[in-house]
Formats: structure tokens, C-alpha cells, sequence
């Protein structure tokens, strides 16, 4: 046998290493073009915004709701597990306007410099909710700290959608044109249910009802309903026994027909009203999942504003 050429022992490796140089350039943009993108991590604090985000953000986003439909969410109080899911999230978006006060120290505790906060209510004309003596609220005007219940209008939850849109497209600028137009085929749907829900409601004739606490002026507003009184005048307190003896008098001389509860809060008042004055209580709910049927926002709204209809319609 011939030895081999010290020459010819230098060229080898050097050759191995240009075919696997080469071999590594064709396929290395393949495996970079087949692994899918992470999805951005969003943290919302109340399930209505979970869903809006999912109906723009699709497959490309990990949406993690603090709430999940049943809490209260002016008193809610955050888990250990919200904290981690805050940490690891790119963008979290609120209402804002009050409504969760807990969500700041939340924030803070996180101590997540990249996260960013995403006030979806901003740019909405408030409503100021004055109780007055006989326990009616009354649409005043804009006011810093107005009611924060804002996503039960539609039209200011076509706003919020806005807001989260511009939101994932500057962390997300390669699905911008998606995110886009994903949003515009939900409005064009949300839009069409309000139509539809209008067109329900003009054979109503009365349209009156008692509210358990101040989450439905906006929605009143949006679909011609009245508010003639409020069992809880501001969230989170309970009402006098003058109050509820207010409310029982003015029920039996305006022969209103309805009390409006939620199914986040207690039950008791508004079935002492019932049994008082022979009023009906429909339970309602201000977030998606808080009973059958309201998983989403469009079958939310669709939901209070049919239940509450067949309500006000029965003699």
C-alpha cells in the first residue's frame, strides 16, 4: 500500500468542512421558514378582552385571562398565578378607568420591564353615574373617573378592538396585515348584530327596569332602555334598609316590571324586591362565560339584550 500524501491528509478536512458549510446554507433557511413563531404572550384582566384579542390575534397569540367570567371584577384579588402569567406576557390590556384597582401593584410585583399596559378604554366618552334620592342613575357628563363599564356598548367595544389591534401589530409587525383583517370581518359582524338586536327592540313598549349596581348605563344608552333605579348606588356598597324601602315604593307606583342582576353578585336584594313587588329579576352578566350561552362577546350582548327584551314584553 502507498502511503498517503501529508498533502492530500490537509485537503480532506478542508473539503469536508466547504460541503458541510454548503450543505448547511441550502437547508438552514428551511428549518428556519418551518418552525413556527412563538405566539405572543398577552395577559388580559377581564374575559370580555380575551376574547376580542383572540378574534384579532388568532393562532398568534396566548391569551391568559385573570378573570374567568364569575368574579367580581372591582374586588378581585390576584392569585399567585396571575402574577406568573403577568411576568411572562409581552402586552396586558385593561379597561382602565378604575375598574381594576388591583392591577397596578400586580404590575409592579411582576417588575417586568418589557411588559407593556394597554388602556383599551381610552379616547371613550364616560358617563358619570348621580345616584339621587329615589336611587335612579343619571348620565352625566365626561368625567375623568367615569363609569368604567365601557365594553357594554358596542360601539365602544369596537374602540377597545382598535386599541389591541395597533397593540399587536407594533409587537407582532410581521402578521399585521392579518391582524388587520381580522378585525375589520369582527366589526363588520358586531355591527351586524347591533342592527339586529335594534330592529328586536322596536316593538318594546316599556323599557324601564332596576339595576343591582352601575354596569348597564352604556348599554342602556346604545339600546334605548331606562334606568329608574340602582340597588347598589356605587360598586361594592350595600344599600341601606331606607334605600331598598325607596326602591320597593317606587317599583309599586311606576308599576316597573324588572330588576336587572348579575350573576356576579349576591342574589338577595334583588329577590327581596321580587318578592316585595312582584317585579321579575332577570340575571344578567356583564362578562363572557358568567352564564350558558355568554362565552363570547357577541353572544354576551346578544344574550342580556333578548333576555331582558322577553322580559319587559311579559304582562
Amino acid at each position: 500500500m502507498l502511503p498517503s500524501s501529508p498533502m492530500l491528509n490537509l485537503r480532506l478536512p478542508r473539503l469536508v468542512l466547504i460541503i458541510l458549510i454548503g450543505y448547511g446554507l441550502v437547508i438552514a433557511p428551511q428549518l428556519f421558514a418551518s418552525s413556527p413563531m412563538e405566539p405572543v404572550k398577552v395577559v388580559v384582566t377581564i374575559p370580555v378582552l380575551k376574547d376580542l384579542v383572540e378574534q384579532v390575534g388568532g393562532p398568534h397569540v396566548k391569551v391568559t385571562s385573570l378573570l374567568n367570567g364569575y368574579e367580581n371584577e372591582h374586588t378581585y384579588s390576584p392569585k399567585p398565578s396571575d402574577l406568573v402569567a403577568v411576568r411572562k406576557a409581552r402586552l396586558l390590556f385593561e379597561v382602565g378607568i378604575g375598574l381594576e384597582v388591583w392591577v397596578s401593584s400586580l404590575v409592579k410585583n411582576a417588575g417586568s420591564p418589557s411588559l407593556r399596559v394597554i388602556t383599551t378604554s381610552k379616547g371613550i366618552a364616560l358617563l358619570r353615574d348621580r345616584p339621587d334620592h329615589a336611587g335612579a342613575t343619571h348620565a352625566g357628563g365626561e368625567d375623568e373617573r367615569g363609569n368604567p363599564h365601557v365594553w357594554l356598548d358596542p360601539e365602544n367595544a369596537m374602540t377597545m378592538m382598535r386599541h389591541i389591534t395597533e397593540a399587536l401589530i407594533q409587537v407582532d409587525p410581521a402578521h399585521a396585515a392579518e391582524y388587520r383583517t381580522n378585525q375589520a370581518t369582527y366589526l363588520r359582524k358586531l355591527d351586524q348584530l347591533r342592527g339586529e338586536l335594534s330592529d328586536r327592540l322596536t316593538r318594546l313598549a316599556d323599557r324601564r327596569f332596576i339595576a343591582h349596581h352601575p354596569a348597564w348605563p352604556y348599554f342602556a344608552r346604545r339600546f334605548g332602555f331606562e334606568i329608574v333605579g340602582t340597588i347598589q348606588p356605587q360598586s361594592g356598597s350595600e344599600p341601606s334598609a331606607l334605600h331598598i324601602h325607596g326602591l320597593i315604593a317606587k317599583i309599586k307606583k311606576d308599576r316597573v316590571k324588572v330588576v336587572v342582576s348579575e350573576i356576579q353578585l349576591s342574589q338577595k336584594v334583588p329577590e327581596l324586591l321580587a318578592k316585595e313587588t312582584g317585579a321579575r329579576v332577570v340575571v344578567l352578566t356583564t362578562l363572557t362565560g358568567g352564564l350558558p350561552h355568554t362565552d363570547t362577546y357577541l353572544d354576551m350582548l346578544r344574550y342580556n339584550v333578548l333576555q331582558l327584551a322577553n322580559a319587559l314584553e311579559v304582562p
